[in-house]
């Protein structure tokens, strides 16, 4: 068995460390948290040689090790803390050749760790167009330690880099600089207080604000924790942290002098030029929608053919269970249990792998931070990121990729405010619901001299009230959470650049698997249950169903498959569910609904679009591919058993849609929210005030329009 050892991706935001990593490991990586913490851990393993093979952690994008950020504090931890199984025998420091006066300041405190450590310089492949020229012996010398030129977008200097990785061991520990100059007497009293301790630890360890409980078992930190060191205030030491990063820069500056020679003159820059149209004040918003309207055309077009195609396979199992295996409770519960909840999960897929194809594109591509950039000092009003943008725009797909794409906010409050409001965005899976209602209620006219379908503008203002929501909540929230927030907002700007197929394809494949895993054992397991409900009860009812429904249509001549569906319409009024229905009936009918409509709203917290078909059987309907018209027909003959006439009327339908446009998406969303917050305090908050805001809403309106 060959030996194994811990390799550390660590760099500044937007230097390649993403792709370097994909190239080292490709599919052979996880995803998880860190214990405790809902920051991303990816991590992998590459074999770097016949005997030897690297366990990669891609660590969170940091300029220094003063850390500002549960991210950067993350790195630090895992630095300091020789008994952690994450902790490196060697540090792989990612840098950009465009930026490498910036890159370096992180480099030089980590050469201070005395941990073994190379600097990759990525993105060589534009040191040509860039004009740019380094002399690599030098630079080696100077800092004491191996130097690789890589492209990750094509592929070159990797195997350098894997030789440089297999010679670890022959990398000096020793600095490349001295910091304590700073103050000498300060940090020569450190040293011969604490001879056993590496000085710069000691001094991270006294400025940094992160988790030292367990980084260290020798009492000298321990003692150090105690303050019994820390003679300096608060404000000393901010000053001294400020002076630290100068004489580095000075360092930095001093070097790049000697190795680095950029000739301005032949350098290409179409960046500046992009900028000035896509962040142009109008311009820049009228590219952004369109870009919006292109995604998601795309999304809605691209994806109706699979989704399509895996809701046929999965009905064609189930009904290929049900004739092939004997009759039974478990043949039952396969077919119409099991296999719908897997198709359930599934189903979701194409949008899931669509939107985040899209979102990879435009964050390869650089485009993603200038959209950003653009959309946050409106958002800010609202307690919101203009990384919130993506969120909120994805919800109109799916709430579970929308929730997940709020993993680049790095403030925790703009973070959280986001997971909450975006359910309040309509997704497509509130369609079949407004479609049908809306058919029903909404007269098929046109206005405005033929202009407009007043169907087609009722649509719309649906979908323009669920963003409403979302803002109005957002800001609601922002003023009563008691979370502190930064007041600053700092966006690197990344240089344009084609995207990489391979990153593309592993974060769509990523992403899509950790909600099939995350989310759908959820999914899965709350399925069985509605089926269950669904599918038995106590009783005589219950029990003589087909007795009663037979002799009940004895006399009306009804074929076999219809008695069928009278018999199953008439299990299900008596089935758990079914009394769970007639229990909430007193609760619904305030907003015009009746018991049928009840259990269509408890079902259909497994996913909006059931709805629809638990309608479908409570009025005994055959789906026969014109199962919307047939349904909206028996709707619209269904008659309110307390007020009389028709029970969808405008005033109970404008109050399903309200329900609808409010209401708590499915058990999906919940899911996700829990598994996003690493708690299930914030998705219980979220549906019990969405549930009321939607009670309300729907109470409101036919009380007013009955």
């Amino acid at each position: 068995m060959g030996k194994s050892i811990n390799v550390s991706l660590i760099g500044n935001p937007n230097t390649g460390k993403t792709s370097l990593f994909n190239r080292l490991t490709g599919l052979n990586q996880q995803v998880g948290n860190y214990p405790g913490i809902t920051v991303e851990k990816k991590e992998g393993i590459c074999k770097i040689d016949r005997g030897l093979k690297a366990h990669i952690l891609d660590l969170p994008g940091t300029y220094s090790l003063n850390t500002t950020s549960i991210d950067e504090s993350i790195v630090v931890e895992t630095l300091l803390n020789r008994n952690s199984k994450d902790f490196p025998d060697v540090a792989v420091v990612v840098s950009d050749i465009e930026n490498l006066k910036r890159n370096l300041l992180v480099f030089t405190q980590i050469k201070d760790l005395e941990i073994p450590t190379i600097l990759v310089i990525n993105m060589a492949d534009r040191m040509e167009r860039k004009a740019i020229s380094l002399d690599i012996d030098l630079m080696q010398k100077e800092l004491n330690t191996s130097v690789v030129l890589v492209s990750a977008r094509k592929n070159q200097g990797i195997d350098e880099l894997k030789k440089a990785i297999a010679n670890y061991k022959q990398l000096t520990t020793e600095p490349c600089m001295n910091a304590s100059v700073i103050d000498k007497e300060y940090f020569n009293t450190l040293r011969n207080t604490y001879p056993k301790q590496l000085v710069y630890k000691l001094w991270l360890v006294i400025t940094q604000d992160v988790n030292f409980g367990k980084l260290d078992r020798n009492r000298d930190i321990e003692d150090l924790k105690m303050h019994k060191f820390d003679v300096k205030s608060e404000a000393d030491l901010k000053k001294m942290q400020h002076k630290e990063t100068v004489v580095r820069y000075q360092f930095i500056n001093g070097l790049l002098k000697k190795v680095l020679t950029v000739d301005t003159a032949n350098a290409k820059d179409l960046r500046s030029r992009l900028d000035r149209i896509l962040l142009h004040k109008v311009w820049g918003y009228l590219i952004f929608l369109l870009v919006l309207l292109l995604i998601f055309q795309a999304i809605y077009d691209w994806s109706t053919y699979p989704m399509d195609w895996i809701d046929g396979t999965f009905a064609s199992i189930s009904s290929w269970i049900n004739t092939t295996f004997p009759a039974g409770p478990f043949t039952d519960l396969f077919a119409e249990g099991i296999i719908p909840g897997l198709g359930g999960i599934v189903i979701f897929i194409p949008q899931i792998a669509f939107l985040f194809l899209f979102i990879a594109i435009l964050e390869e591509s650089g485009y993603m931070s200038r959209v950003v950039f653009l959309m946050d000092h409106i958002m800010k009003r609202f307690g919101l990121s203009g990384k919130s943008v993506v969120p909120l725009v994805s919800g109109t797909a799916c709430a579970i990729p929308a929730v997940m794409a709020t993993r680049n906010i790095e403030d925790w409050k703009e973070r959280l405010i986001t997971i909450l409001v975006v359910p309040f965005t309509t997704c497509s899976a509130r369609l079949p619901v407004y479609l049908i209602i809306i058919a029903l209620v909404i007269p098929d006219e046109r206005i405005l001299g033929g202009a407009f379908n007043l169907q087609g503008l009722t649509l719309m203002l649906l979908y323009l009230l669920g963003f409403g929501a979302a803002i109005f909540s957002a800001w609601v929230l922002n003023k009563v959470l008691p979370i502190k927030r930064k007041a600053f907002f700092v966006m690197e700007m990344p240089a344009y650049k084609l995207p990489m197929f391979k990153n593309v394809a592993i974060t769509v494949i990523e992403k899509t698997k950790s909600f099939v895993v995350g989310a759908g054992k959820i999914i899965m397991a709350i399925s069985i249950v509605l089926w269950i409900l669904a599918s038995y009860g106590v009783g005589d009812q219950f029990n003589g169903a087909e007795q009663i429904v037979t002799e009940k249509y004895a006399d009306q001549n009804l074929s076999e498959e219809e008695l069928a569906q009278k018999i199953a319409s008439h299990e299900l009024e008596y089935s758990f569910i079914g009394y769970i229905g007639k229990g909430i009936e007193p609760a619904v009918r305030p907003l015009g609904y009746d018991w049928k409509i009840g259990i269509a709203i408890v079902s259909s917290f497994a996913a909006r679009e059931v709805f629809v078909g638990t309608l479908a059987t409570i009025y005994s309907v055959e789906s026969d591919g014109e199962e919307e018209q047939t349904i909206k027909n028996r709707m619209a003959a269904e008659t309110n058993p307390i007020l009389g006439g028709p029970l969808f009327n405008f005033a109970s339908g404008i109050s399903l849609l309200l329900f609808y446009a409010f209401a708590m998406q499915c058990m999906s969303t919940l899911a996700i929210v829990k598994r996003e917050t690493n708690s299930w305090k914030w998705p219980a908050i979220q549906f019990f005030f969405m549930t009321a805001a939607a009670y309300f809403a729907a109470l409101g309106a036919f009380q007013i329009l009955k």
